[in-house]
């Protein structure tokens, strides 16, 4: 794999903060959610979020 350049270096470390954010508000909003389903929903939605960051991260070695 070819070396990243400054910009896709720094829309790689944009993105990951993007989805680690997500992950923590995601997390959040699941701890609060009294609903089953709507813990869930975000439980869901915060492990998609980690799984992406991390296959970002990939990206960086």
């Amino acid at each position: 794999m070819s070396q990243l350049n400054q910009i896709e270096l720094q829309n790689l470390r944009h993105l990951i903060g993007a989805h680690e954010t997500a992950n923590q508000k995601l997390q959040a909003y699941a701890e609060q959610a009294t609903d089953p389903e709507l813990k869930q929903f975000f439980q869901d939605g915060a492990q998609a979020a980690m799984n992406t960051k991390q296959q970002l991260l990939g990206f960086l070695n």
